[in-house]
This record gives C-alpha cells, sequence and structure tokens, in this order.
C-alpha cells in the first residue's frame, strides 16, 4: 500500500492529531473538580490552542487529488469550507471556555472537546467523500456524537429531553437515507460520484431514491418539514452547542448536499429542482412566521436557522459554479452573525439564567457592548446594509436569479422582510423595553471578548472585503 496517499489528507491527519492529543490530555486530568487526588483540570485554553494551530496550518489549498480508488476525492475548495468550520469550531471552543471552568459541572470537560471534534471529523469525511458509503460513514461519524453533545448536561431534564428527540429522529433520518442508497445502488450498479451520472436516467425508482437521500439531507438541515425537531433540540441543548449545530453542522451538510446533487443527480436536474423550489418557499415562509410567536431566544434562533437554512438552498437550486460560491460565502457570513448571536445568549445564560425576549429588555443599559454586538450581528442576519449579511444575501438571490427562478427569488425578498421583523424585536427589547429587573451589569472573560470580536470582524470585514467572495467563486469551478 503506497502511504503517502495519506499527505492528501491534511487537515483529517491533522484533526487526528488534535483529538488524540485532547484524549490524552483529557485520560490524565481529573474528572471531579473538587476531588484532591492530585490531578489537575484540562486546562480549557489547551483546546482552543490546538484547534487555532490546526486552523491556521491548513489555510493554504492543496492540489487535486484522488485516493482509495476514488472513495476520497479533493479539491481546493474543500479547504474553503473546512477553514470555514475550523474557525466556527474555533468560536465555539472560545465561547465554551468560561462554561467549562464552571466548579458546578457534572461531566468531564475534555469530553465536550473530544466529541465535537469527533463530529467535525465526520463532516470532513463528508465533504471529501468520493463514493457513498464514505459519505455515509462521514454522516454517521457526525451524527451520532452530535446526540451526546445535545444532551452534555446529563443532570438537566430539558438538555437529556433534547438528546434522546435529536437521537432518534437522526436514526429514522438515515435509515431512510441509507435506503436511497440501496436504491441507488441497485439500479445503478455503483456507488462512484463519478461513475453515477452515467448510470442516471430517471426512472422511477431512481427518483424514487432520490426522494428519501434528500429526506434524509433535508432533516440534517433542518428544511420544512422536516425541522420539527429543531427548535426541541435547540432549546434543550446547552447553548454552545446550539451555536455549533446550527452553524457548523449546517453549513456542512448544505455544501455537501449541492455538491452531490450538480456530481451524482444532475441527469435529473429538473426533478430535484422541482422539489427545492417548494421545499425552500415552505422552509423560508414557515419558519419565518413560527419565528414571530416565540418568546424564548433560543426558539426563536432556532426558526430563525430554519429560515437561513431555505436561504441557502437559493444556492442549491440552480446547481451552478455561481450558486456554489454564493452558498459558501453565505455560510462564511452566517457563521459569523449566527455565533455572534449564541455567543451572547450563551454568556447572558452562564450569568443570569435569562433565555426570553422579556429578559433581554433594558439590557442596553446594563451592558451596551454586548447588546451593540447582538444588534450588529441581527442587523447581519436580517441582511440589512453595510453588514456582510447584506452581500451574501444579494449573491445568493442573484446565483437563484441567474438561474431563473425569479418569483422564488421575490418570495424570498418579502420573507426577508418578515424576518427583519422578529430580529428587530430582540433589539427593541434591549433599546425600548423598560424593565424593573434588567440583567445586571457583568465581564466577560477573556477568550468570550476574542470570540465576540472574530465575530463582529466577519460581520463588518466580509462585507468589506471583495476578495474574500472572488477568491471563492476561482476555487467554485473546480468542484
Amino acid at each position: 500500500m503506497d502511504y503517502s496517499q495519506f499527505l492528501h489528507m491534511r487537515e483529517e491527519l491533522s484533526l487526528v492529531v488534535v483529538l488524540l492529543l485532547l484524549f490524552l490530555a483529557d485520560l490524565f486530568m481529573s474528572p471531579d473538580a473538587h476531588k484532591n487526588d492530585g490531578k489537575a483540570r484540562l486546562n480549557t485554553m489547551f483546546p482552543v490552542i490546538l484547534m487555532a494551530i490546526h486552523t491556521a496550518i491548513n489555510l493554504i489549498p492543496g492540489t487535486t487529488a484522488d485516493i482509495f480508488g476514488g472513495m476520497y476525492h479533493y479539491v481546493p475548495m474543500h479547504t474553503v469550507i473546512k477553514s470555514i468550520l475550523n474557525v466556527g469550531t474555533l468560536i465555539v471552543f472560545l465561547m465554551a471556555h468560561e462554561w467549562m471552568k464552571r466548579e458546578d459541572t457534572s461531566f468531564k470537560q475534555g469530553e465536550f472537546y473530544v466529541l465535537t471534534l469527533s463530529t467535525l471529523f465526520g463532516m470532513y469525511l463528508m465533504i471529501s467523500a468520493g463514493h457513498f458509503l464514505m459519505f455515509f460513514i462521514g454522516l454517521e461519524t457526525a451524527s451520532v456524537p452530535m446526540a451526546a453533545l445535545i444532551a452534555f448536561d446529563k443532570y438537566r431534564h430539558n438538555s437529556a429531553e433534547a438528546g434522546a428527540k435529536y437521537i432518534l429522529t437522526a436514526l429514522f433520518s438515515s435509515a431512510l437515507l441509507l435506503f436511497g442508497l440501496s436504491m441507488i445502488y441497485g439500479s445503478a450498479g455503483t456507488l462512484y460520484f463519478d461513475d453515477l451520472p452515467a448510470h442516471i436516467d430517471g426512472n422511477p425508482l431512481q427518483i424514487m431514491a432520490f426522494v428519501f437521500f434528500f429526506t434524509g439531507m433535508a432533516f440534517k438541515l433542518s428544511l420544512v418539514p422536516f425541522h420539527l425537531w429543531t427548535a426541541d433540540v435547540y432549546e434543550g441543548a446547552p447553548s454552545t452547542v446550539t451555536a455549533y449545530l446550527s452553524v457548523v453542522s449546517k453549513g456542512s451538510a448544505a455544501f455537501v448536499l449541492l455538491t452531490i446533487l450538480i456530481k451524482v443527480f444532475a441527469p435529473m436536474i429538473n426533478d430535484w429542482q422541482e422539489v427545492l423550489y417548494w421545499v425552500t418557499i415552505a422552509s423560508i415562509t414557515i419558519a419565518n412566521i413560527f419565528a414571530i410567536r416565540q418568546q424564548n431566544l433560543k426558539r426563536l434562533m432556532a426558526f430563525s436557522s430554519i429560515s437561513q437554512a431555505g436561504y441557502i438552498m437559493l444556492g442549491v437550486i440552480g446547481g451552478t459554479a455561481q450558486g456554489m460560491t454564493a452558498l459558501v460565502y453565505y455560510v462564511l457570513v452566517y457563521a459569523a452573525a449566527n455565533l455572534g448571536v449564541f455567543a451572547v445568549i450563551t454568556i447572558v445564560a452562564l450569568r443570569s439564567q435569562k433565555f426570553t425576549l422579556e429578559d433581554y429588555a433594558g439590557l442596553y443599559k446594563t451592558n451596551p457592548k454586548i447588546a451593540l454586538l447582538m444588534t450588529l450581528s441581527l442587523f447581519s442576519l436580517a441582511g440589512i446594509p453595510p453588514f456582510a449579511g447584506f452581500f451574501s444575501k444579494f449573491f445568493i438571490f442573484m446565483a437563484a436569479f441567474d438561474a431563473g427562478f425569479h418569483l422564488l427569488v421575490f418570495i424570498a425578498l418579502v420573507n426577508t422582510v418578515i424576518s427583519l421583523y422578529y430580529y428587530l424585536l430582540i433589539v427593541k427589547a434591549m433599546y425600548i423595553t423598560p424593565s424593573e429587573n434588567p440583567i445586571p451589569t457583568f465581564r466577560s472573560d477573556r477568550c468570550t471578548k476574542w470570540g465576540l470580536a472574530l465575530c463582529t470582524l466577519g460581520i463588518i470585514g466580509l462585507g468589506i472585503a471583495s476578495v474574500v467572495y472572488q477568491s471563492i467563486d476561482k476555487l467554485a469551478f473546480g468542484i
């Protein structure tokens, strides 16, 4: 065997090294902060430093390669999307720093980092898969540890319930997806992405196979009507896990879906565009309507993420290189804005255990900097200029419009106005609504400040630095 093939998997190898170092460090640390056994607690800066190094050494794309008989396929665009996931994970680790240092934790800190990076490794395999079996292995590697993360606060009823709901629905969605893959193999005789288009002719069995496959992927993206788990899971999971689930998991699934539709199901483009058309409309519209009714911020952001997934589908539906560029750029900007919102929710929850719109009344008076960042993040999610969210929405609308979906873009634009309403409800609560018992003034720890700074830089800088979009666009044609 030629072991030099592994050199083309430098992101995966680097992540495995980080995983092993964290596992060994955690192995020799005390599982109990109050136990006087001579062992120290895991230094929560250690995972942050390792993740920062891993991100930095994998920023430069390599050369295109097919290894392991074509089961693993690498193109430079993969480095871009993996780097976005790395930065998102790094910000989540920064957000989790203070949470991990609590004295009342009922878990061993290292488990959080090992589980999180295990899911990230699965996403890497999904992104670089050239064969449906490799894709499915990556999908399950990402999904199973995610259920453990959601139920991480094991002595909180909501967290355990959210983990149970997630794993049950994940099992059913994975079973449907695998059933669809078996139909693809039965009708085509191969599961290699490069070989399948020659055998895809849109016969009834293949249409049914696509429906089952798309159902499984729509669950991962929380698209309507496969979204019913989202609000309960987002509310029950720890806030840092919710942030990770809403950004990193969703971003990888969206990229993989577009890649497979372009590579495998290209001969059935009319069929899957029809499905995506109605799913996109339903996701954006229904999620926005339900978001207006929410009082709990985590549930509101859950429906916001369903709506954002619908917007991401605007980049998918055309099946073009322009759509790929718009999708990747949208995920990057969405990550910065959404993580900014969840960073604020996390730190407020740690300090005051408050999650509702009413609780945020008067936040501007007691914590003006936190309120300002929350406002910038919400404006970016809503697509208000001059923030990066405006440009990401413009590019993704343009991709769908150029692909001929004019009515769909119009419906998405109308829904953007609706989304602005419920985002402004949060801003109104922070700046205008009076409160007799506002959230007290507090100071964030250094890691949280770094995380907030990265989010702010992304919200403002990504809209100004046109080189980011142009660099992504140069790599989109080689996917």
